[in-house]
């Protein structure tokens, strides 16, 4: 599978969960994330890129946001398991 359908099919995965406001503020809890909730939330966000057809773009947004999305990849890690 490539990159960016990975990046499409966690987008679509966190959307149920994803934050509702645009300037959500950041988890207070961004310091007990783990490895795997930071990578998952990184490629969330860059789905949620307002450009995804650029990756630059969309992996500055996904540096930026990341952790608006804690939440998101922990609801689908959980999900998963």
């Amino acid at each position: 599978m490539d990159t960016s359908r990975r990046i499409l099919l966690a987008g679509l995965a966190g959307l149920a969960v994803a934050p509702t406001a645009a300037g959500a503020a950041p988890s207070a809890a961004s310091d007990d994330v783990t490895v795997a909730e930071e990578r998952f939330a990184r490629m969330i966000a860059a789905a949620h890129a307002p450009d995804v057809t650029c990756a630059r773009q969309a992996e500055r947004y996904a540096d930026t946001h990341w952790p608006n999305y804690v939440a998101a990849a922990r609801s689908v890690i959980e999900a998963r398991a």
